[in-house]
């Protein structure tokens, strides 16, 4: 397939308008917040609104047809995206499966820690780990099948499909989700690592 510029153009500004309104989200909910809590809280309001906006509008499409036929106003999104993995056209049921546990429970998980983080909830770190490892592991079932089978529904030719979107879009969900978890490992440790040097200092 052949790129359509102007529905490129539409994606990544819609990718865009979502950063911008995380910013600006951030700024206004979570002042209080030192630089580092506020970058993850940019995170997760992108998250958020990715899981409960885009993600939610596929599976829906997926569910009562396919992307490639639908005329949802996400659908030329989405078909854009399908020239890099067209199982997203077709309603994969593996992708179709992901998607909708992603629309489910990890967009509202992400609202949770949006709350969490603002209100200081000692339950921030607990569940944060479990929204990282569902979405390792949403990544993981998404791509190794494929990879297992040969990549055939991959567009690994096109520099743009291949680098930006399979590549950089979807590093973003393995990437900072890793760095949560080592974040929730630090938080949940501290204590006891405090005790430890509390003790070798008597």
């Amino acid at each position: 397939m052949s790129t359509d510029w102007a529905v490129l153009g539409l994606s990544l500004s819609f990718v865009a308008l979502l950063v911008i309104v995380s910013i600006f989200a951030a700024k206004y909910f979570g002042p209080h917040l030192p630089f580092l809590e506020k970058a993850i809280f940019v995170w997760y309001c992108y998250d958020a609104l990715t899981h409960l906006t885009m993600e939610a509008c596929f599976a829906w499409m997926s569910i009562v047809g396919q992307v490639a036929t639908s005329d949802n106003f996400m659908a030329p999104l989405w078909r854009e995206y399908g020239n890099a993995d067209s199982r997203w056209l077709y309603s994969d049921p593996t992708i179709v499966s992901i998607e909708l546990i992603t629309a489910a429970v990890a967009g509202p998980l992400c609202v949770l820690m949006l709350y969490a983080m603002t209100t200081k909830k000692r339950y921030r770190h607990f569940w944060q780990i479990v929204l990282c490892t569902m979405e390792l592991y949403g990544g993981y079932m998404t791509f190794c099948p494929e990879w297992l089978t040969g990549s055939k529904a991959l567009n690994t030719e096109n520099p743009l499909y291949n680098i930006v979107y399979l590549w950089f879009f979807n590093g973003l969900w393995v990437v900072i989700p890793l760095l949560l978890l080592y974040q929730s490992y630090l938080a949940l440790t501290a204590p006891s690592r405090i005790r430890g040097i509390s003790k070798k200092k008597r």
